[in-house]
């Protein structure tokens, strides 16, 4: 485990191909469940991604308020990828389903860059890499080829030019990470400025040498440009929702479909949307063998290999104090900087990556120099393989389903060609789950899902909120008025209605739908055997019917109810 360069250039060359194998084999693994059936769709990617497929025939979703808003939303390097990529002939959901495996793979080259840098041990590298590899891949983040998803392959190229000081390469992938998650350029902003300042014994001085001057001035100078031009971005559907208004919806209090505001204190600050995201740090459970490196830098003398750690781990530190620092900003101005969770839940993964392969670099090799003798030998070898068999093999006996991907099957498939065969401008009411699915599978728009029910952007969400409940409110009216009005106003041209939907047993089932006073209506109203208006057309104005969907004509039930 020597540091290079005394380290033979073949040991790099095998640590670095091994840390590919592996990053490949985890990708190759999502590749295989993303084309394991026909109808496969990444669950993020049903809000991201379903609204490109404009992109291949612009006739798609005219005037449809949920592909309009997620259109509105998606930044501009990220949107402009997906256009171009089906410019040439590569489909948006297909290209969600390719570029896993590819940024797994960029992501994986330059955490090994960064820990060489940071301590140049390719052992280490191999298992920074490992370490990341499996926590993103424990989790639907990389999968989801949504904007989160490039926060790694284009930081880490990032800090590995920021620490070789090539100005021009950091410069360019700080644009690059503006174009397409905008938000992590405060971190680096932070960082920047962070990098400029040296703190000993508590005391706090500006030291910058000229080389310093160039990379920081001009990269924050690029950094402040690219926020100042997303300040200045108005939202087609602003304004963002702010906290009061929050705190009064049943979206964001417990149970809630975004849940953000909970009573439980641990939850809240270290959990879900609001807190640093503490379970997503530290999977896989080794990542916690990070908080030992501050411990062991303090014994050089007990611990050789902590002489090869580079001066630059500050940089380590940098990142956490920005993450922290944005992070409380954002619960400061909630939700203008978006969620919490986002700033800390990224920075702290990589954090710990680093940490705790040097950390078990150091004692790895702490535990080969204890063992000189033979019998310490076979006890450090016993002890060394154990541990490799446990970091190998921890994500498949941890989890039933490895890599963890999130995806969503279409189980629908003659529904779906049905509505196909429907004109492009058709909307679509429903409140069965398959809502979701809709249009991703069969390409036409719904009047609200779950899925979209986003509530950050008032403009957007007011709209969508009375939409869902006015749709409530009429499939379970015992009015049949009410339900000609609904059709009217919001110009529904199909009504998919679940066969079990009729019980008050559906409606608590669908638990994003409990918090309005209008579901609590129905269900009173089902349990009192109050039947509504719309089953008694159940059969009459099915136009298309599964075994357990039917797909209901609104000219039919406008024209009953004229008769």
């Amino acid at each position: 485990m020597a540091p290079a360069p005394s380290t033979p250039k073949s040991a790099v060359i095998f640590w670095f191909s091994l840390s590919l194998t592996f990053a490949a084999i985890y990708g190759i693994g999502g590749l295989q469940q993303a084309f394991s059936a026909d109808l496969v769709v990444q669950d993020d990617a049903r809000q991201h991604v379903f609204w490109m497929q404009r992109f291949l025939d612009p006739g798609l979703f005219p005037n449809d308020l949920i592909a309009d808003y997620f259109q509105s939303v998606a930044p501009a390097g990220y949107a402009l990828l997906y256009r171009f990529m089906a410019a040439v002939g590569i489909a948006p959901l297909l290209l969600s389903k390719l570029l896993p495996l590819l940024l797994g793979l960029i992501t994986t080259i330059f955490c090994f860059g960064v820990t060489m840098e940071l301590f140049p041990v390719p052992f280490a590298g191999f298992v920074a890499s490992l370490l990341l590899n499996q926590s993103l891949w424990m989790q639907d983040g990389l999968i989801s080829a949504t904007p989160k998803a490039f926060v790694y392959p284009l930081f880490l190229p990032l800090l590995y030019y920021f620490l070789q000081k090539n100005v021009v390469f950091t410069g360019i992938f700080i644009a690059i990470l503006g174009l397409f998650y905008p938000q992590y350029v405060l971190i680096i902003a932070v960082i920047l400025i962070l990098q400029g300042i040296e703190w000993k014994s508590w005391k706090i001085r500006i030291k910058l040498t000229r080389q310093d001057i160039n990379l920081l001035g001009i990269n924050l100078a690029i950094a402040g440009l690219i926020l100042v031009i997303y300040a200045l971005t108005s939202s087609d559907f602003g304004p963002t929702i702010s906290a009061s208004q929050a705190r009064q919806l049943p979206e964001f209090l417990s149970g809630g479909r975004s849940q953000f505001f909970m009573d439980d204190a641990w939850a809240f600050w270290f959990h879900g949307r609001s807190g640093i995201a503490l379970s997503a740090i530290l999977t896989p459970v080794f990542m916690a063998l990070g908080f030992l490196l501050p411990i062991l830098l303090k014994f050089p003398k007990v611990f050789i290999l902590v002489s090869a750690v580079s001066a630059r781990i500050r940089i380590l530190l940098e990142i956490v104090i920005a993450a922290f620092l944005m992070f409380f900003a954002a619960h400061g101005l909630l939700f203008k900087l978006h969620l919490p969770s986002r700033y800390t839940q990224h920075s702290l993964r990589m954090v710990m990556a680093w940490a705790a392969a040097i950390a078990i670099t150091i004692l790895l090799d702490a535990l080969w120099r204890w063992g000189q003798s033979v019998p310490k030998k076979i006890t450090a070898g016993i002890i060394s393989g154990l541990l490799a068999i446990a970091f190998l093999f921890y994500p498949q006996l941890a989890m039933n389903n490895f890599p963890w991907t999130s995806y969503e099957r279409g189980e629908q498939p003659e529904l779906y060609a049905f509505l196909q065969q429907q004109p492009s401008d058709i909307l679509i009411a429903s409140l069965a789950e398959e809502a979701n699915n809709l249009p991703t599978f069969a390409h036409r728009s719904v009047l609200a899902a779950r899925e979209y029910a986003i509530p950050y952007h008032w403009g957007y969400y007011e709209r969508f909120r009375n939409r869902l409940q006015r749709m409530i409110q009429a499939q379970y009216s015992p009015n049949m008025g009410d339900v000609v009005v609904f059709l009217q106003e919001n110009g529904v041209d199909w009504w998919l209605i679940e066969k079990g939907a009729f019980t008050p047993g559906y409606l608590s089932y669908n638990r994003w739908l409990n918090p309005y006073a209008v579901t609590q209506e129905a269900i009173a109203n089902l349990e009192a055997g109050i039947q509504p208006a719309i089953a008694t057309l159940m059969t009459q104005c099915s136009r298309f019917e599964t075994a357990d969907f039917a797909v209901l004509s609104a000219d039919c039930i406008l024209t009953v109810q004229q008769d």
